[in-house]
C-alpha cells in the first residue's frame, strides 16, 4: 500500500491539528457583521424581478411590457430578444448524453412552471414586482408531462422536439457475471422504490449583482456561489467577454449544499441586463422563487433485486435507475448526477462482485435538477439498504448480521469495487460493531419485542455507508465523471509575520478558515489568529473550476496548502539560519519564530524573518529569490470515508406519525483536522436526512403546478423532529492523501434517509408492509398499515 508523502504526513496531527478549535469565522457572523449579497449597496443600481411562466409547457408567442414601463421606477422590461448570448449548454464530454441548451430567458417556449420569461428592472424590488405583474405574455399552451416514467412513453409530449425523445441518456452496464449470480441464487429479494424530489433550501436564497464598465469592457459580478471561477467561465462563454475581464466576488454565503455550484440562467440574465442598460443590476431571490424555480434534487425511481446464497452471501445485484432530470440538462451533466452516480455506488460497503445497471435520465416539465448534498448517492443507498433489510426479513436473519457477513473486511484494503472505485482504507466492520454497541443493540431488540406485545411500534434502522470524497481528477473518474478536479493554493508570509492563504473555494459554513489556520499554525508555528484565509475574489485567488463541492476542500486544497506551507517553512529556516549564523538543519520552528534546537534562547521571530527576506538584499546570498509567497498545485488520488448511521423510531399506529427517538453516527474521515467541525457536519447532514425521510417533498399536481410554494407547504425539520445526535469516530488515515485526510461532508445525507426508512420498515414488520417510497409522511405510513391490515 502506498505511503503518504513523508514531508506532509509527519505534520498531522500537531499542536493545533486535531483539536476542537472554535471557528474563527463565527464571531463576526454571530455579531451580525456578516456581509451577504443582500447587504450589497451599489450606487445607481436597479433591482431585477423575473416574469415567470405560469404554465408547465407553453410556446412564448409575445411579450408586451408597455404597461409595466408606465409604473414609476421601472426602467426596462427585457426579453430574450433583448439579450443576445450563447445559451448555457453542458460542457462535459459524456458519451450518449443529449444536449439541452437553456437561454437566460425563455426564447421560444417555457418548459416548466416558474421558468423566467422576462426581466423587469426598477429602482426598487417593490416597483419591479409591480411592473412584473403588468407584463403581458401571450402563451400557446402545450401538452406537458411531470412523471419520468410517463415521459419515456412513445406518445409522451416532447420537451425538446429536436431530440425526438425525452430520454437524454440511457445506458446499461454489466460488471462480473450477474446472470450467473442470479442463476446460482438460493434466494432473490426485490424492491421497487421511489425517492422523493426535494430542494436544498439554504437559509440564504440565490442572488447576484452585476456592474458593467463600458469603457474597459469589464464585468464585475457578485454572486452567492460555491464556484466563483466556474461561474466566471460560464459567464465568459455565454456573453463573449474574456475571462480576464470578468471578476466574480463572493460575499458571505448563507448556505449552499450544492445548489449554488452551477451557474443559473437568472445570473446570466442579470449580467446581460447590466451590459445592456449600462447600470448596476441586483437580484435577490425570494423564497417562492427558490422553491419553484431554483433547481430541485434527488428524485429517482429504482427497481432492484438482490441475489443471495443460502447463508446470506450477496451474489449479485440488478438495478434499473430512472432519474427525473426536470426540463434541462445544461450544467455539468446535471441530468445524470442523480441516476449515474447512484449506479456507480450501488455496491456500497459490500463485497458484491456481480452487478447489472440500467441508467435512464428523463426530461420532465419540472424545474431542472442540480447537485444537493449526497447527490445521486442518497437515493441509490436508500433503495439498496431497504432491499438488504427486506432480504434479512425474508431469510429470517438479523439485518445487522446480514450486513456483517457481507461487509468489506479489514484485510481487504485497498479494495476495488466491481464498478472500479478503489476504497483506500476504512473501518467498515469496526464502525458497524461500534454502532451496535452504542445502540445497546441486544437490549434494544428486547425492548422492541416487549413493546410489540404492548402495542408499541418500535424500529431500528442500520445504514452503513461509503462516501467518495476529496474529488481530485482520479476520484471524479472513479465515479464515472469526466471532470478535471485539481486545485491550487497560494500561501504568503507577509512582512508583518502574518500568514495569508488564498484559495478558490469559498466557505458556506464549513470552517475553511479555521482548518487552514490550524494547518498553518502547526507548520509555521504561528498563532491561528495570525492566519487570514481569502477565497472570495477571482481576481485574487488561484483558479478553482470545481469550487466548493464533493467533500473535497480539506483533501484537495489541504494538500495544496500543506505543500505550500512546507516550502515556506524551508525558506524561513534558510533566512533564519542567515540571521542566526546557524545551519538551517540545527533550527526548529517554535511559537511564532525559529530557534536553535540546542539553544532555544537564540531565536528570531517570523516577522523578523519576513522583514529580512523582503527588505534586506544580503539575504539573497542564502535565498536567491527571497519571495515568501508559494503557490502549489494538487490533484490527489481518490479517497473514501465510511461509517454507519443508525436510527431508532417509534410509529404511532393511530396517526402514522414517525418519531425519531435516537440517531447514532459513527464516522471515519481518516485524520481528523478539527473534531468540532466534523461533528457539526454530521449534525447538519443528519438533520437534513431526517427531513428528507419524513417531511420534504416537491409535489406537482396534474396541471404541472408545483404545490410547495412556502415553508407552510414544504416542511423542513425542526428541533422537535431531530433528536440529540450521538457521534463517535473511527480513524483509518488514507494512505493516498497528504496527512491521511479524507472528506466527510456528504455522508450524513447519504445514509440517514436509509436509516430512518429501514427503522420504519422494521417497526411496521408485523404488518408485513414494506417501505417503497419517501417521504414517510403520516398519511403514507397509515397507508402501509391500512393496506396490510386490509
Amino acid at each position: 500500500m502506498p505511503e503518504p508523502p513523508a514531508d506532509l504526513a509527519r505534520m498531522l496531527p500537531g499542536r493545533w491539528t486535531g483539536r476542537a478549535v472554535r471557528r474563527v469565522e463565527d464571531r463576526r457572523l454571530l455579531l451580525g457583521r456578516g456581509r451577504f449579497l443582500d447587504d450589497l449597496r451599489l450606487p445607481g443600481s436597479l433591482e431585477a424581478c423575473f416574469v415567470r411562466s405560469p404554465h408547465p409547457h407553453a410556446r412564448v408567442v409575445s411579450v408586451d411590457g408597455s404597461a409595466a414601463l408606465a409604473v414609476p421606477g421601472v426602467a426596462a422590461v427585457l426579453t430574450a430578444a433583448d439579450l443576445p448570448h450563447l445559451p448555457l449548454v453542458d460542457l462535459l464530454p459524456i458519451e450518449g448524453l443529449a444536449k439541452t441548451p437553456q437561454h437566460a430567458l425563455a426564447a421560444d417556449r417555457a418548459r416548466f412552471a416558474g421558468e423566467a420569461v422576462a426581466l423587469v428592472a426598477a429602482t426598487s424590488r417593490y416597483e419591479a414586482e409591480d411592473g412584473a405583474d403588468l407584463v403581458e405574455v401571450a402563451y400557446e399552451r402545450l401538452p406537458h408531462v411531470t412523471d419520468a416514467e410517463a415521459a419515456l412513453a412513445r406518445d409522451a409530449p416532447l420537451l425538446h422536439p429536436e431530440l425526438g425523445t425525452n430520454a437524454v441518456y440511457r445506458e446499461s452496464r454489466r460488471y462480473g457475471d450477474p446472470d450467473g449470480a442470479f442463476a446460482a441464487a438460493a434466494h432473490v429479494s426485490r424492491i421497487s422504490f421511489r425517492h422523493n424530489r426535494y430542494v436544498a433550501a439554504p437559509l440564504e436564497t440565490r442572488g447576484c449583482a452585476a456592474v458593467w464598465d463600458e469603457a474597459g469592457g469589464e464585468l464585475t459580478f457578485w454572486s452567492s456561489t460555491q464556484s466563483p471561477h466556474l461561474l466566471r467561465r460560464r459567464l465568459a462563454l455565454a456573453t463573449g467577454i474574456g475571462e480576464a475581464r470578468i471578476r466574480v466576488v463572493t460575499p458571505d454565503v448563507g448556505g449552499g449544499f450544492g445548489l449554488k455550484i452551477p451557474i443559473h440562467p437568472e445570473e446570466l440574465a442579470v449580467a446581460l441586463a447590466a451590459r445592456r442598460l449600462d447600470r448596476p443590476i441586483v437580484w435577490v431571490e425570494d423564497r417562492l422563487e427558490n422553491l419553484v424555480a431554483a433547481p430541485h434534487a434527488k428524485e429517482q425511481t429504482i427497481e432492484a433485486e438482490l441475489a443471495l446464497a443460502a447463508d446470506g452471501t450477496f451474489l449479485g445485484l440488478r438495478a434499473r435507475i430512472v432519474g427525473d432530470a426536470g426540463a434541462y440538462s445544461f450544467n455539468n451533466a446535471s441530468a445524470l448526477i442523480e441516476p449515474y452516480l447512484a449506479a456507480g455506488l450501488m455496491p456500497g460497503v459490500y463485497r458484491l462482485r456481480n452487478l447489472a445497471t440500467e441508467v435512464i435520465a428523463a426530461l420532465t416539465n419540472k424545474s431542472p435538477i442540480a447537485p444537493y448534498r449526497g447527490v445521486g448517492w442518497t437515493a441509490g443507498h436508500c433503495a439498496r439498504e431497504l432491499l438488504v433489510d427486506r432480504a434479512a426479513r425474508e431469510l429470517g436473519l438479523d439485518p445487522a448480521e446480514l450486513r456483517r457477513r457481507n461487509l468489506v473486511r479489514p484485510g481487504d484494503f485497498p479494495y476495488e469495487s466491481c464498478t472500479g472505485m478503489l476504497y483506500d482504507s476504512g473501518s467498515y466492520t469496526e464502525a458497524l460493531e461500534r454502532t451496535l454497541e452504542l445502540l445497546g443493540y441486544a437490549e434494544l431488540r428486547a425492548e422492541q419485542a416487549a413493546g410489540r406485545r404492548a402495542g408499541r411500534l418500535l424500529g431500528v434502522g442500520i445504514s452503513p455507508y461509503v462516501e467518495p470524497t476529496g474529488w481530485g481528477t482520479e476520484g471524479s473518474r472513479q465515479s464515472g465523471w469526466v471532470l478535471v478536479s485539481h486545485d491550487a493554493a497560494r500561501v504568503t508570509i507577509e512582512p508583518s509575520g502574518e500568514v495569508a492563504i488564498a484559495i478558490g473555494t469559498p466557505s458556506q459554513g464549513q470552517g475553511h478558515a479555521t482548518v487552514f489556520a490550524q494547518l498553518a499554525a502547526d507548520v509555521l508555528g504561528v498563532d491561528p489568529a495570525d492566519v487570514v484565509v481569502r477565497a472570495n475574489d477571482t481576481a485574487a485567488s488561484p483558479i478553482s473550476l470545481p469550487g466548493t463541492r464533493a467533500s473535497r476542500t480539506a483533501v484537495v486544497l489541504g494538500g495544496a496548502v500543506l505543500g505550500a506551507l512546507e516550502e515556506l517553512r524551508e525558506r524561513a529556516l534558510r533566512v533564519a539560519g542567515f540571521l542566526l549564523e546557524a545551519d538551517p538543519a540545527d533550527l526548529e520552528v517554535v511559537d511564532g519564530g525559529v530557534a536553535l534546537r540546542d539553544a532555544p534562547s537564540r531565536r528570531v521571530t517570523l516577522r523578523e524573518i519576513a522583514e529580512a527576506a523582503y527588505f534586506r538584499p544580503e539575504v539573497r546570498a542564502v535565498l536567491p529569490e527571497p519571495d515568501l509567497a508559494v503557490s502549489r498545485f494538487h490533484d490527489p488520488r481518490a479517497t473514501y470515508s465510511n461509517g454507519v448511521i443508525a436510527c431508532v423510531v417509534e410509529v404511532d399506529r393511530e396517526t402514522g406519525v414517525v418519531s425519531v427517538r435516537r440517531a447514532v453516527a459513527v464516522e471515519d474521515c481518516g485524520t481528523i483536522l478539527n473534531p468540532m467541525i466534523v461533528d457539526g457536519q454530521i449534525h447538519g447532514a443528519v438533520a437534513q436526512g431526517i427531513g428528507g425521510a419524513l417531511l420534504e417533498q416537491v409535489v406537482y399536481d396534474a396541471d404541472g403546478q408545483p404545490q410547495a410554494n412556502t415553508f407552510l407547504d414544504y416542511l423542513l425539520p425542526t428541533a422537535a423532529e431531530v433528536p440529540p445526535i450521538e457521534v463517535e469516530h473511527c480513524v483509518s488515515p488514507s494512505p493516498f492523501t497528504a496527512g491521511g485526510i479524507k472528506g466527510m461532508g456528504e455522508s450524513g445525507l447519504v445514509a440517514t434517509p436509509a436509516a430512518v426508512a429501514c427503522a420504519v420498515a422494521d417497526a411496521l414488520a408485523p404488518f408485513g408492509g414494506g417501505v417503497d417510497r419517501l417521504p414517510l409522511a403520516p398519511e403514507a405510513v397509515l397507508g402501509i398499515i391500512q393496506s396490510a391490515t386490509a
